[in-house]
């Protein structure tokens, strides 16, 4: 892991091995090899959970940094405006405090908005990754927004679902509705231009919230971007679409990849564990639930055994599947070498 040192002005409490508090931001970290590290910044209401399968798949390659922002996960709800650029300074603190000069930084969703911030601000970074950016600006209404979600959330897994309640849950009604009208106002075809780094756009075939026409006119807007898509999968790609995901994202990060193209919904899925069995499938939602708990009261050393405790339950039911389960879920650090085939990725959109 790289070297920490107390940041000026950053209050930052050590709760546990990988996993520390910065002022109201939780930073869960992931062993990865030696390589540039990685940023993962989640979308409105939701939490690092969501980066349960990228976060490992990533770490082959680079330390990963996965944040809880706060109001979020059960962290402290501030009493500033959460703006983007509020969120944008929750994540300089970060980037200062573990002396992350030149990082891959990787939003989703409201995500994209924060992390264009930290790019305007740092123009030192050399790449970022927006997957499933919003708004789209030609549909910023929130009785639209709130159609093409639900459209979306269609195309979901169960699982993910689950995880998404219980983000939502955590961060509350009311919370969400401060949040969400900084969101919708959020021009990012206007700030973009102003991104110095190489930005890579990721979005799901079946994502209206994010769609083709849109991540058309952001290439268009920006100084340099490359345009995938993901065949099969929606709006919350970084989660059950992982593996393709984080293929794409090494490989821009190397500048090893196509300004535009189609990956197949096969190279990209993370698949089911087939051999976890009904004993597994239970002590993970009891873990989850024990993780939620403990949020909703504060406790962070209770966040943290729950989520040790569900990732070895993950690791053991993916390690039963005959995949390497440190291409899944769990591993502290991830060193498989297999990668996705290339050969049926269409090269253009």
């Amino acid at each position: 892991m790289p070297a920490t040192e107390d940041a000026p002005d950053v209050d930052v409490e050590h709760v546990g091995d990988g996993r520390h508090l910065t002022r109201v931001t939780r930073v869960q970290t992931t062993s990865g090899d030696a390589g540039r590290p990685f940023v993962l910044v989640a979308g409105v209401g939701v939490a690092a959970t969501y980066f349960e399968f990228l976060a490992p798949t990533l770490a082959e390659s680079g330390d990963v940094f996965a944040l809880d922002l706060p109001g979020f996960a059960g962290m402290p709800r501030p009493g500033d405006q959460p703006t983007a650029a509020f969120f944008a300074d929750r994540v300089e603190e970060v980037l200062d405090h573990y002396g992350l000069v030149d990082p891959v930084i990787i939003g989703h969703s409201m995500g994209t908005q924060v992390v264009t911030e930290v790019l305007i601000r740092r123009p030192e970074v050399r790449h970022a990754v927006l997957v499933s950016p919003v708004v789209n600006d030609r549909e910023s209404s929130l009785p639209l927004v709130a159609l093409r979600f639900a459209q979306s959330a269609t195309r979901e897994t169960f699982h993910l679902a689950m995880t998404a309640l219980s983000a939502y849950v955590l961060c509350g009604v009311v919370y969400f509705a401060r949040v969400l009208p900084h969101l919708l106002r959020y021009r990012l075809i206007e700030r973009l231009p102003r991104v110095a780094a190489s930005v890579l756009l990721i979005r799901g075939e079946f994502d209206p919230m994010s769609p083709r026409r849109f991540h058309s006119r952001l290439v268009a807007a920006a100084r340099d971007a490359r345009r995938w898509e993901i065949r099969g999968a929606a709006h919350s790609i970084i989660n059950a679409h992982a593996i393709g995901a984080a293929d794409l994202i090494v490989r821009h990060a190397k500048d090893a990849i196509a300004p535009k193209g189609r990956m197949p919904a096969e190279k990209a899925v993370v698949p089911p564990p087939p051999h976890a069995g009904v004993d597994i499938v239970l002590s993970a939602l009891r873990e989850r639930f024990a993780e939620w708990w403990s949020a909703a009261r504060g406790d962070e050393a209770g966040v943290e055994r729950a989520k040790e405790r569900h990732a070895r339950i993950l690791w053991r039911a993916y390690s039963r599947s005959g995949r390497d389960p440190r291409r899944a879920v769990g591993a502290e650090k991830a060193t498989a070498t297999e990668r996705p085939s290339r050969k049926d990725e269409t090269p253009a959109m």
